[in-house]
């Protein structure tokens, strides 16, 4: 697995993970953890969605 997520993408993936997930248990709606996928492809700095595209937000 090579790096595809830059530092920018991180911290919006990172975030918004973290935001889901909060509302998630603030509605008290299993929902939130659909915030797990945003905050793990952060912490990885992978994401399987950009592979089949050649995506890439890392810088080289």
């Amino acid at each position: 697995m090579k790096a595809n997520v830059g530092s920018i993408d991180r911290v919006v993936r990172g975030i918004a993970g973290l935001a889901i997930i909060g509302w998630g248990v603030y509605a008290q709606n299993w929902w939130g953890a659909v915030g797990a996928v945003p905050l793990l492809t952060a912490l990885i700095s992978w994401c399987p969605a950009y592979v089949p595209f050649g995506l890439s937000t890392k810088k080289s």
